[in-house]
């Protein structure tokens, strides 16, 4: 309890010393300002920056290369997270959203198990806070051999329902993705299981490369409409079965790109794609750049 006290302390010390220099903490901004655009911003995850840059490095290439913005991942030490994203918007590439995943995972019958996965979770949210961030990708749940389908369900949605008051208090949405889980395998479901959550902080990151081995991206984004938060760009090759790099595999990206606008879809759309150097970063860049403008 002591150390429970202690951490709130910290986040609300931070969180208030961004409140008196507003650069600090721009939670929000950049997803409101899309909206009120109607536009559409090109980011990629931090990861696919060469890890030898230092972090101003990183975010000053990101910017060169034509990317808007940054998806990073939390940290426990909240004032170095604060430092990555104060950095990343003097670079011109604000940090709009943070990748927490699902590790440790809610998948988890030993209630110490979970209560890590939920404290985990609670801190990503409090760092995107800090950072300026205004929502945290998180994968739910996963079904496996041992634990059922009907079993993800209920108990991930018990799970998230324990995140909402830390969602309301930092003002950052739970972003629920859809990977390779086994878990939420139609667009219908997916909405269902959002809708059930009854949180307004609670909404669906779509990655559109993982449902091609099943699915067709455009079908989900119509279905999910406004429940759209955060858009994952990939893309996939049904034949072979490979990853492929945008615009090159069977995502259908006219469709996409009108499914977006049909559901009014303001905001960022992130390359989630293997790394590589100044070149490759600005040929990913002016791909999207080819997907925004299709009509």
């Amino acid at each position: 309890m002591k150390d429970k006290i202690i951490k709130r302390r910290s986040f609300l010390k931070l969180t208030a010393a961004a409140a008196v220099a507003p650069s600090m903490l721009t939670a929000s901004i950049p997803s409101a300002r899309a909206q009120e655009e109607k536009k559409l911003y090109k980011a990629l995850v931090i990861g696919m920056l060469p890890r030898a840059l230092s972090d101003a490095e990183k975010f000053r290439l990101a910017k060169k290369c034509g990317f808007d913005g940054i998806e990073a991942g939390p940290m426990k030490d909240h004032k170095a997270a604060a430092e990555q994203a104060k950095i990343a918007r003097e670079e011109g590439t604000p940090i709009h959203s943070l990748l927490y995943g699902w590790w440790p995972p809610f998948t988890n019958r030993d209630p110490k198990v979970v209560g890590k996965s939920i404290e985990a979770m609670e801190n990503a949210l409090r760092c995107a806070r800090v950072m300026g961030a205004d929502a945290v990708l998180l994968v739910p749940t996963r079904v496996t051999e041992d634990f059922s389908y009907q079993d993800a369900y209920k108990w991930s949605q018990e799970y998230i329902h324990k995140l909402v008051p830390t969602a309301e208090q930092t003002r950052v949405i739970v972003a629920i993705e859809n990977v390779w889980n086994k878990f939420l395998l139609s667009p219908i479901e997916f909405a269902r299981y959002v809708d059930e959550l009854k949180s307004r902080w609670v909404k669906a990151y779509f990655d559109v490369g993982n449902v091609i081995i099943y699915g067709h991206a455009h079908h989900w984004i119509r279905t999910l409409g406004k429940r759209l938060v955060k858009i994952h760009l990939k893309d996939f090759k049904r034949s072979g079965y490979q990853w492929k790099n945008l615009l090159d595999g069977d995502v259908n990206w006219p469709q996409v790109r009108k499914a977006l606008d049909e559901v009014g879809y303001s905001g960022w759309m992130t390359a989630e794609l293997g790394g590589g150097d100044e070149a490759y970063l600005t040929d990913v860049a002016k791909r999207i750049d080819r997907i925004i403008a299709m009509k």
